[in-house]
C-alpha cells in the first residue's frame, strides 16, 4: 500500500495542482478517481466538512484543499521547492495564490452563464482579473512568476489558464487574447513546455466534451 494517496476528479483544476506538485517532487502515489455524483465512503470519511476533492492522504492522515495540500507537500518533501525562502516573497506568492483561487470562482460563474448578456459580463470580469495578473505578475525578464523555475504561483495560475482554454472552446470565444495579454500568453506557453507539466496536462478535448455535456445536464434539470 502506498504511503501517499490522492482522491480527485480528472477534470478538476484543483486536482491538477496537486498532481503537478507530486510529479514536480517525484513522489509516487496511488490515485483514486472520484465520481462527483457518487462520492466514495473514503472521500466522505477523509473530508467530512466539504466532501470535496482533492484530498491527499499521507500515512493515513488526510489533508484537504488544493493549495493547503501543495504547501504541505512542499514542507514534507523539500526537493524542488515551490515556496520562496524569503518571507516577503513567500507572502507575496501566497497573495497571488489566493488571487488565483478568486479567479477560478469567477470562471465558475462564467461556466454557469445562461444568456449572452450574462456570458459577456462574465468574460469581462475574467478579463479584469487577467489584466491585473498581466500587469503585476510577469516582468519582461521573468520566464515564470518566481524567475527561471516554476513555483507555487505558477501551479495555481496554471490551473486557471488551463480552465480558460476549456471555456474558450465551450463558448467558442477567445478570452485570453494574445495581443492584449502578451506576457500572460508567453508565460503559459513556458509553463506548458515544462516537461513535468506537459506530460501531466489533462486531455483538453475530453474535458471540453465532458463539461459541455455536464453544463447541458445542469441547465436541463434546473
Amino acid at each position: 500500500m502506498a504511503e501517499v494517496k490522492l482522491h480527485g476528479f480528472w477534470y478538476s483544476p484543483f486536482t491538477w495542482r496537486v498532481v503537478w506538485t507530486l510529479k514536480q517532487k517525484g513522489i509516487s502515489y496511488d490515485y483514486t478517481e472520484e465520481d462527483r455524483f457518487n462520492k466514495s465512503a473514503q472521500l466522505l470519511k477523509y473530508n467530512p466538512v466539504h466532501k470535496l476533492v482533492p484530498v491527499l492522504v499521507h500515512a493515513e492522515k488526510p489533508i484537504c484543499e488544493s493549495m493547503v495540500i501543495v504547501e504541505y507537500i512542499d514542507e514534507i518533501w523539500p526537493q524542488n521547492p515551490l515556496l520562496p525562502a524569503d518571507p516577503y516573497e513567500r507572502a507575496l506568492a501566497r497573495f497571488w495564490v489566493k488571487y488565483s483561487d478568486d479567479m477560478i470562482s469567477t470562471i465558475a460563474a462564467l461556466y454557469r452563464s445562461s444568456t449572452s448578456e450574462e456570458l459577456e459580463k462574465a468574460i469581462e470580469k475574467v478579463r479584469e482579473h487577467l489584466r491585473i495578473v498581466e500587469d503585476n505578475c510577469f516582468g519582461d525578464e521573468k520566464k515564470f512568476f518566481g524567475g527561471d523555475i516554476i513555483n507555487i504561483v505558477d501551479l495555481a495560475l496554471g490551473s486557471v489558464a488551463n480552465c480558460l482554454l476549456v471555456m474558450e472552446d465551450i463558448f467558442e470565444v477567445k478570452i485570453v487574447e494574445a495581443e492584449k495579454f502578451l506576457r500572460l500568453n508567453s508565460w503559459f506557453n513556458n509553463f506548458r513546455d515544462v516537461p513535468v507539466i506537459a506530460k501531466n496536462l489533462p486531455d483538453h478535448e475530453n474535458i471540453v466534451v465532458f463539461l459541455k455535456s455536464l453544463r447541458e445536464k445542469i441547465f436541463a434539470s434546473s
